[in-house]
């Protein structure tokens, strides 16, 4: 799980405090690869308490200290155990406490530096972000009394070079005039499209033609070569727009050239990445059903090792060649495409245990089934009703005193699951209401 190129700490006080993380960092391994049970609130909390210790014990070892200093073997294994306890309080439906921040405060920064690198980015990335950054805020905010400074110190640190990088992009596309915003964001779907082209198993030169017809078209609407507005003048922003048509005439044609197959030096790493992105596209289907928080966190270190072998930011085969433009880009495609797969899994997460979680998904398929049927028009007689009566009653049937129990325990989530069985029985009474009116008109 470490890279071998990480150094060990070198001031003396720091090697028991790795000890004893390392120590931690298998115990929170231990029960995320538990299935046999849920996980529950209680197996988590004094394991986040035992990090925290040492995160206290760590800072007074580091007071005084230049806090640029490069990452240690100590530093990687604090982020580990912190990663997994965040996964871990989003397992049991602790997702507004602050812990649970932490992994998405992580994927947020990796997400935000591969939008700098790759140059190319919609308003629709950008906005996504910027309202998981609010709600982390708030999280954050709730969270001062119940959890440690240094939690929250650490937090605050990460949350704001987010907002630092979000700032930053947001002002590379606020140069555009908002008449090129639309060509703007076609542009970039039309990159990453054909870069969905160029990594799919079976390669259709069909679709990046397709995909040529749109650029033609885009080409096709400039005037004397430029972007005109409205009033006849050039629009503002429309260089760096020019070059994004350019980079995707050029990326179309490569991706035509090389037919989806990527230099031979970098194939193992091709195909690691490609089934990296397929089981998280899985799981993206499935989420509600199958999806164990933790189960990300092999990914997310997978792909942070994969991330930070690159040598200047470039890939390099095992004989010391530095990839060519295809293979730079295509993996750094895949890396970018698990990440978002990553983040929308962690934003997508319901405040809810996973000991709830069947009964939860089961009331979420109610609810859009009698949705359905209200927008459809409702339903012609209340015996039509009865199937979702019967369900909803023996879902209601499972509470004890207004609490859903499992064992002797009360997992996290009982306001979000009593809230939501409280709108299915809202829309069956609805329906059955729409029904006895029209009795009483007939």
């Amino acid at each position: 799980m470490d890279s071998p190129a990480v150094p060990v700490p070198r001031d003396p006080q720091e090697q028991p405090i790795l000890e004893r993380l390392l120590r931690t960092r298998d115990a929170l391994l231990l029960l995320k690869r538990d299935k046999s049970s849920y996980i529950k609130s209680r197996d988590v909390i004094p394991l986040y308490e035992t990090v925290i210790q040492e995160v206290e014990q760590l800072h007074a070892v580091r007071e005084g200290q230049d806090p640029r200093q490069p990452h240690n073997r100590l530093d990687y294994v604090l982020d580990d155990c912190f990663q997994l306890i965040s996964l871990l309080f989003l397992t049991v439906g602790k997702n507004n406490e602050a812990p649970a921040v932490y992994s998405l405060a992580t994927t947020v920064k990796r997400l935000l530096d591969h939008l700098e690198e790759a140059g190319f980015y919609s308003s629709k990335d950008l906005s996504s972000i910027t309202k998981t950054l609010a709600d982390m805020r708030q999280t954050l905010e709730r969270g001062r009394q119940a959890y440690s400074p240094a939690l929250l110190k650490l937090l605050e640190s990460r949350i704001q070079q987010c907002e630092w990088h979000l700032e930053s992009l947001q002002k590379g596309l606020s140069i555009l005039a908002p008449e090129l915003a639309p060509t703007h964001e076609t542009l970039v779907s039309i990159l990453r499209s054909t870069s969905a082209v160029n990594t799919r198993s079976k390669f259709s030169p069909s679709e990046v033609t397709s995909l040529r017809k749109q650029l033609e078209k885009i080409q096709g609407s400039l005037k004397d070569g430029q972007f005109i507005g409205a009033d006849g003048a050039p629009l503002q922003g429309q260089d760096s727009l020019k070059a994004l048509l350019e980079r995707c005439w050029r990326w179309t044609e490569i991706v035509l050239e090389r037919e989806g197959q990527i230099s031979e030096g970098f194939q193992e790493q091709y195909e690691r990445l490609v089934e990296i992105r397929n089981q998280l596209d899985r799981l993206s289907v499935t989420q509600a059903w199958s999806l164990r928080e933790t189960d990300l966190f092999e990914f997310q270190r997978k792909l942070d090792r994969i991330d930070e072998a690159r040598v200047n930011g470039n890939f390099v085969s095992p004989d010391g060649q530095q990839a060519d433009l295809h293979a730079q880009r295509t993996l750094l495609y895949l890396i970018r495409r698990s990440y978002a797969y990553i983040y929308a899994l962690l934003i997508s997460s319901e405040p809810v245990s996973e000991a709830l979680l069947p009964v939860y998904n089961q009331l979420q398929t109610l609810r859009r089934c009698l949705l359905e049927v209200k927008e459809s028009g409702g339903v012609s007689n209340s015996r039509e009703l009865y199937p979702y009566s019967m369900k909803l009653n023996s879902i209601d049937n499972m509470r004890v005193d207004g609490k859903f129990y499992v064992g002797s325990d009360i997992p996290e989530g009982q306001g979000s699951i009593n809230a939501l069985l409280a709108e299915c029985y809202d829309i069956a009474w609805e329906l059955r209401a729409s029904v006895d009116e029209e009795d009483e008109r007939s």
